[in-house]
């Protein structure tokens, strides 16, 4: 569109060709004016009326390019066409379907645009776009509501319209559209946004980090040494927490083969006994005495195939160990270290069955 001349355009793309000019239709307005005038010079040319009628501006043209409804309806006449009230009452009583029209004529707020059939296919031809936009026949009747509802006057447009190379062409085949056309001036805005929008973004970044070319660089850098940082602290506490399992695991091995190769230490005070049985898990210490009960049984067997105790004692042991006492054999000595002991472990396990 040129200028505010959006009567011209709509005419135009109406009839398809370029049929009216600015000075074409500044012709008929100002023959409108002169019949206007000349109706109001019969009330009389010193009528108060006829003195404000001549002091008023044009309504049918203004100095911008508007050209009024009556501009554009005597236009069409040249054409055998006529203009009639697509939104009055009359004409929505007849129950129209819009599809069966061939064109109409929008206006809102001095602003006039075509919507015309093309071959089968209908098109919003405002000079306002980037091109022709097409409608499908399913959204036309919603368009047209939608217009109504935003203020618009629609006229539909009787007669034949001339014809044109775009409705033959159109007849024989049809218009896929994938984009809608933007408005004029529409792109142009959104470019001149998004470089304001990019140098605002760009001066924030000065201002708050002055780019040299290897802050952004050194950043990256850094997160990435910090990353590796803690996963080898991980991977290290995770090799700590192992080394500390197996550790454990070694020493209450090692525990448990001492206890059965039965060499306990003749000579050890009860309180050292004590602090190590405490040292020890439940489990454990259960695994113990049922060591304990074990080798009992075994001792009752043995007792049960010897004559008596003093016999095995005598066959058993050439040259037996005398105790502090000189009264006490190496037999008797480790029974009452196992009785010890026993009585130690029954002890841990109520302390710990109370707690």
């Amino acid at each position: 569109q040129e200028g505010s001349l959006c009567a011209q355009h709509c005419l135009n793309n109406l009839l398809q060709g370029e049929y009216f000019s600015p000075v074409e239709l500044s012709s008929i307005a100002q023959q409108l004016d002169e019949e206007e005038r000349m109706r109001m010079a019969e009330g009389g040319v010193s009528s108060e009326e006829y003195r404000t009628f001549l002091q008023q501006p044009s309504v049918n043209m203004d100095d911008s390019g508007f050209f009024s409804i009556q501009v554009i309806s005597n236009a069409l006449k040249v054409w055998g066409l006529e203009l009639i009230l697509f939104n009055s009452p009359e004409y929505q009583r007849l129950g129209i379907d819009p599809i069966n029209e061939k064109s109409f004529i929008c206006n809102y707020k001095e602003h006039w645009f075509t919507v015309r059939k093309l071959g089968k296919q209908w098109f919003n031809l405002n000079s306002l776009l980037m091109g022709p936009e097409l409608i499908s026949d399913t959204y036309l009747a919603l368009f047209l509501a939608q217009l109504q509802q935003e203020g618009y006057s629609i006229f539909v447009v009787k007669g034949d319209l001339p014809d044109c190379e775009a409705d033959q062409l159109l007849q024989m085949i049809q218009v896929q559209q994938m984009q809608r056309p933007k408005l004029i001036g529409e792109e142009a805005a959104q470019s001149r946004d998004q470089r304001l929008s990019r140098s605002d973004v760009d001066q924030a970044i000065e201002v708050n980090h002055p780019f040299d070319g290897t802050g952004m660089l050194d950043e990256d850098e850094e997160n990435f040494r910090r990353a590796l940082a803690l996963s080898r602290q991980e991977i290290d506490m995770e090799d700590e927490e192992a080394d500390l399992r197996r550790a454990i695991q070694l020493s209450m091995q090692g525990s448990r083969r001492s206890e059965l190769s039965g060499s306990l230490p003749q000579n050890a005070p009860q309180s050292s006994h004590s602090s190590q049985t405490d040292s020890l898990s439940s489990e454990e210490l259960r695994r113990r005495r049922q060591a304990y009960f074990e080798k009992q049984q075994q001792q009752l067997q043995q007792q049960d195939q010897t004559p008596n105790l003093q016999d095995k004692a005598t066959l058993s042991s050439s040259t037996p160990e005398a105790g502090p006492g000189g009264d006490t054999s190496e037999e008797d000595m480790l029974q009452a270290a196992m009785s010890m002991s026993l009585e130690s472990v029954r002890n841990h396990l109520n302390s710990e069955e109370e707690k």
